[in-house]
């Protein structure tokens, strides 16, 4: 596999304008973008057993890991040039003990504070 794809959720107006972003700094397009509103129903039962794909960013790396949350954002910064140093930071010891708790509480509020928007489909 030649990129990383990411899962996104294309109702959330915080996740569409956070990948409107990063795409503009992925000049060596490593990753590939995906709504969560596209993956087949059956894929997504199958991946809800653990968490659900509607509740934090999914990733699915070039070495075939999937990573979620703030372990995904994590990855995200630390591949692309301009938010490798950022990104770096977040691999320090105890970091993921404030990451992984300050994603959840931004993820679990973000339609109360952003709202939500339809999504048109591909």
């Amino acid at each position: 596999m030649a990129k990383h794809i990411v899962f996104y959720d294309a109702e959330c107006p915080l996740c569409r304008t956070v990948k409107a972003v990063l795409m503009r700094l992925d000049r060596n397009e490593t990753i590939t973008w995906y709504p969560v509103q596209n993956v087949r129903k059956e894929l997504q039962a199958r991946i809800n057993i653990y968490k659900n794909m509607y509740d934090e960013i999914y990733m699915y790396t070039k070495d075939r890991k999937v990573l979620t949350g703030f372990y995904t954002v994590r990855k995200i910064l630390s591949v692309l040039p301009a938010t490798k140093p950022i990104g770096m930071l977040f691999y320090l010891p105890l970091v993921d003990y404030i990451g992984d708790p300050a994603y959840r509480f931004v993820s679990t509020r973000r339609y109360k504070w952003f709202g939500r928007v339809p999504y048109e489909g591909l």
